[in-house]
């Protein structure tokens, strides 16, 4: 494990209610059970400085949140030689040689900027990313529409569920009243039915201590008027409804998209725990001229320069530390939880 700098800006520690027994008495240093990195936005053309860091805090697995390259091209073999390109970066390659990879797409690896399901493309798109997480030929996600799937670590206590959230997306509504780019509707849908409901039994069935769903954009983060799932008031709500209905056990949202890295917490009702939405983006390139925006969720600051998300998992002690690192290891902010 790497030896991290820690700054005075901003650190974070939340210590909810614990699984713990009464008495419990943990003698000297627990290390994590499991260990997960993940971060979006990442150009495949620009230098990235976070390779080396991220090897350095020696991850159990490797997530894609979303923005793997930036394609933006309904010319397949264009794209295909994009993600051939970010294969050939060496800090890339050498995190795959020892790290397992997953990972979801954003609009810039879809292939169309802000696009949901009106891309022409997007059947093919779908082979192109599968390919490049070298996703076997008997995977379910090669012989249906969309790239969601889930998976277990560490025995099964550890469940990663990754969503898909443009194969089937809505139109979104353009603001024409204001300077937000899009406004919340009536109707519509991010996940589709087929989604929803293999999404509602992975919830519900699952006996994980740990739940973490990734979604390419924010859940909780609904005032920006960029992409969010508060575009569509409806689906934010029914996943949330859904969430605290499952009754699962440790539930983090992963998110990306802005080119910003925040934490957000929201109390779920019929949940004993607070929900977290960890944004982490962006990896080679960062909101740098940010000046603000509203987050009623947010727990403590906003970070704009290039990072990604770290979060360690100690299961039995039922706490989950995140952390936001940038370049040469150095701690931007953290947030602790009990579950």
């Amino acid at each position: 494990m790497m030896f991290r700098i820690f700054l005075t800006i901003p650190v974070i520690t939340c210590l909810l209610t614990s699984c713990k027994s009464a008495g419990e008495i943990t003698e000297g240093p627990v290390s994590p059970q499991f260990t997960l990195a993940f971060g979006s936005c990442n150009r495949h053309d620009l230098p990235n400085l976070l390779w080396d860091d991220v090897l350095d805090s020696d991850p159990d697995l490797w997530i894609w949140g979303g923005d793997i390259i930036y394609g933006d091209t309904s010319d397949m073999e264009l794209l295909r030689s994009y993600y051939q390109a970010q294969r050939r970066v060496p800090g890339y390659r050498q995190l795959r040689r020892k790290i397992p990879v997953t990972g979801t797409w954003d609009d810039h690896d879809y292939g169309l900027n802000d696009g949901g399901a009106d891309f022409e493309k997007r059947a093919e798109s779908q082979v192109q990313i599968l390919d490049f997480l070298e996703v076997g030929e008997d995977d379910p996600r090669r012989n249906r529409d969309g790239i969601y799937t889930s998976m277990s670590f560490s025995e099964g206590q550890i469940k990663v569920i990754l969503l898909d959230t443009r194969f089937f997306r809505s139109p979104l509504i353009p603001d024409t009243t204001g300077p937000k780019r899009y406004r919340p509707g009536t109707g519509g849908t991010i996940l589709g039915e087929a989604q929803w409901n293999w999404l509602s039994r992975e919830l519900n069935n699952s006996k994980a201590y740990f739940n973490i769903i990734v979604s390419s954009i924010q859940v909780l983060s609904s005032e920006h008027g960029y992409e969010t799932w508060g575009n569509f008031p409806e689906e934010r709500q029914r996943l949330l409804d859904l969430i605290g209905d499952s009754k699962a056990n440790g539930v983090i949202i992963l998110s990306g998209d802005r080119h910003i890295s925040e934490f957000s917490k929201e109390k779920i009702e019929k949940l004993n725990y607070p929900l977290i939405d960890f944004t982490s983006s962006g990896l080679t390139h960062s909101y740098d001229t940010y000046d603000g925006e509203p987050n009623p969720y947010r727990v403590g600051e906003v970070i704009s320069t290039t990072s990604f998300g770290l979060l360690e998992f100690f299961v039995y002690e039922g706490r989950v530390t995140m952390e936001i690192v940038g370049d040469n290891g150095v701690v931007l902010s953290r947030l602790e939880q009990d579950y």
